[in-house]
């Protein structure tokens, strides 16, 4: 059976390869031989996959800021659908990446009727008040929707789709994070050490906007605490130069990690992060954090006066449970002496701390199970042609409905 992924940037390349290392598991139980083939990255490569293109580093938020990108991304979404004209897979699984996954599922949907598409974590329509054109398009190419979130599963069941909640894979992922003293005498910090981890970029924009205020922020926050030392773990080994000169600019005492991600997170007493999915990562090992983000100012004003658009949060914690557990500043707010602020009042105020720790345990418990990546694997399998005598069927997961 030939199953064609499709996913972009560092987060979703991450998704693909848990989900691919879950159905490999899952096929070998049912006696069924797979063969996957990918857009994704290198993640995805050692769970297994055969890569038609690598998108890891093609990706951006915003809509001058896409620009730069959007030769590469149609390149790729051509590639993609080129493949799939000349040998069409079984069936196509869809994470997130949202342009050249709406030109995929229509194409597939057009051109080859037969085989089923699978949207597995959908672009985050749900919490974008913009328009519902794509979110029309998904549904209409889409013949199951894995929601990660509950939010997510009412609002495309809402909209027409056929929608399993799963709930989220990093609950998964998790499950093997070092301890924090573990992780601390890995890292060789002493207990005495104040560790902040730093997380500026998983996209080049990101260099730009987000990483003078967040490490300008680290500067005063040294200043301040002697003990300090910053863990920068690197989400591409691109972003290594880059954030090294930056780090002797603002004279911070910061390590650059690649492949240590887990063991940063689990050691850090903060972090200071970009609004993205790392932001759960955190959360889910009791890290207390602050999130900021920016666009460039005309993308924001576009975005606000001409598409009217409003999020009510950004960063996923704060979206899981519709309310502000972790300080996010965007745009303008987005400055040093805001990040300063809340960063020392995490680390200095207990009951501060106390009450995010408490509000993250109310979190956890709306993204479901540990298992996340199986449910999602067998929802996939049930879908390949001829599955349907081997015992699979639509599960009730125990999880709820997502209503």
């Amino acid at each position: 059976m030939r199953i064609f992924i499709s996913t972009g940037e560092v987060s979703g390349d991450l998704q693909g390869s848990l989900l691919i290392s879950a159905l490999k598991r899952q096929a070998v139980a049912m006696g069924l031989e797979l063969e996957i083939v990918a857009l994704g990255g290198e993640k995805m490569v050692e769970a297994g996959a055969v890569l038609l293109g690598n998108t890891s580093s093609i990706g951006s938020m915003g809509i001058l800021e896409g620009l730069p990108y959007l030769l590469p991304t149609l390149q790729v979404q051509r590639q993609a659908i080129a493949s799939l004209k000349q040998n069409p897979p079984d069936l196509v699984v869809l994470i997130d990446y949202m342009s050249p996954n709406l030109g995929i599922g229509t194409y597939v949907k057009r051109h080859l009727p037969d085989v089923p598409v699978v949207y597995y974590i959908a672009p985050q329509e749900w919490a974008w008040s913009i328009n519902v054109r794509n979110t029309n398009r998904i549904v209409g190419f889409t013949d199951k929707l894995l929601a990660i979130f509950p939010q997510e599963a009412r609002y495309f069941r809402d909209k027409g789709a056929e929608v399993i909640w799963v709930g989220h894979p990093l609950l998964d992922r998790m499950q093997n994070a070092p301890s924090r003293e573990a992780a601390r005498a890995t890292l060789g910090i002493a207990p005495e050490e104040i560790a902040i981890a730093l997380l500026p970029a998983s996209r080049h924009q990101e260099l730009k906007y987000l990483l003078p205020i967040i490490f300008e922020a680290a500067q005063t926050i040294q200043a301040k605490l002697p003990e300090v030392s910053f863990w920068i773990p690197l989400s591409l080994e691109v972003y290594r130069k880059p954030i090294e000169e930056a780090i002797k600019r603002y004279g911070l005492r910061a390590t650059v990690l690649l492949a240590q991600q887990k063991e940063v997170f689990a050691a850090a007493d903060l972090a200071i992060s970009k609004s993205g999915t790392v932001n759960l990562e955190l959360a889910l090992l009791n890290v207390p954090q602050v999130v900021v983000y920016r666009l460039s100012s005309l993308t924001a004003w576009i975005a606000r006066k001409i598409l009217q658009g409003s999020i009510s949060f950004a960063s996923p914690p704060n979206l899981v449970v519709m309310k502000p557990i972790v300080p996010e500043f965007l745009q303008e707010e987005a400055t040093a002496e805001n990040i300063i602020q809340a960063a020392m009042e995490l680390l200095l105020n207990p009951s501060r701390r106390e009450q995010t720790l408490l509000d993250y345990e109310e979190m956890r418990r709306c993204l479901g199970e540990v298992g996340v990546c199986d449910r999602a694997a067998l929802e996939i399998l049930q879908m390949l042609p001829g599955t349907g005598d081997r015992g699979l069927g639509t599960r009730d997961w125990g999880l709820g409905t997502g209503d």
